[in-house]
């Protein structure tokens, strides 16, 4: 029910806690995608709560091997570097199964397991594929050596508008947390690019996604996103401001547009 979604919703609850205190980044990453997820859900007249909800809790897997995922790394090196890619890969994957072992223990209910065992779908594990056809093409000289079938996750994929809806959100936060400069052009090529690269790759064939609620989606997507990473005004360097009026005056409503950079929001 509804009452119910809402209590989970509460940052209080203790699984969403944990998320919080041993892996920061992927709490930060799923409060991000629950934006998108919602917003997205109200554009097709999807169940928006259950949406937020369902991505408070799509990764809680990551929480027992938390610093194995680049989001709660904190600029230390990768924990993958020593590690074969086909066992990196099983980490990563093995986050799904983690997950919904935390979503039994915490006693959560069904229909969150399927924004976790679902969010992925079965799609390709890009990096550590590649990472292991290079590997193998150094070695043997064969690329064709790796399988693609063994780097994807094993599914299933979205059976609802809501769990297509958070797998779309949750490559798209991703991607465009990763981008050095976000802008409106770039964040709507990005967003584009992946929901047609889960669309041919099969990952809504399970679904009753239209693709004109796709094209919703992506729109309601690629907003959102403009506004998590908004522009803002560089503040004046505090060197070279010198005596306390300096230091009292508020920046000039005047101030050059060369002054207004891109940065992204924290």
């Amino acid at each position: 029910t509804s009452m119910t979604l809402l209590e989970l919703a509460d940052g209080s609850h203790p699984l969403l806690r944990r998320l919080a205190i041993e892996a920061p980044g992927t709490w930060s990453h799923s409060l991000n995608v629950a934006s998108l997820a919602e917003e997205a859900a109200e554009a097709i007249g999807a169940n928006s709560l259950l949406c937020r909800v369902g991505a408070y809790y799509h990764d809680v897997g990551k929480i027992n091997k938390a610093d194995y995922f680049i989001e709660n790394q904190q600029n230390q090196p990768s924990r993958h570097l020593n590690l074969s890619p086909s066992v990196s890969l099983l980490i990563i994957v093995g986050h799904v199964k983690d997950g919904v072992e935390l979503a039994r223990e915490y006693n959560l209910p069904t229909v969150l397991h399927s924004f976790i065992t679902q969010h992925h779908g079965t799609t390709l594990v890009e990096f550590f594929y590649n990472a292991a056809c290079n590997r193998a093409e150094q070695s043997q000289g064969l690329e064709s050596a790796v399988s693609e079938s063994q780097y994807r996750y094993p599914g299933p994929k979205p059976r609802s508008k809501e769990t297509a809806i958070l797998m779309l959100c949750d490559c798209v936060e991703s991607a465009c947390r990763a981008m050095s400069e976000p802008s409106a052009s770039r964040i709507e090529n990005v967003v584009h690019e992946l929901a047609m690269r889960r669309l041919t790759d099969g990952q809504f064939d399970e679904c009753d996604l239209t693709m004109r609620e796709l094209e919703l989606v992506e729109r309601s997507l690629v907003k959102t996103l403009l506004g998590i990473y908004h522009g803002r005004i560089a503040y004046p360097s505090t060197q070279h401001q010198t005596g306390p009026s300096a230091l009292a005056a508020p920046p000039s409503s005047n101030a050059p547009a060369a002054s207004a950079v891109e940065t992204r929001s924290a």
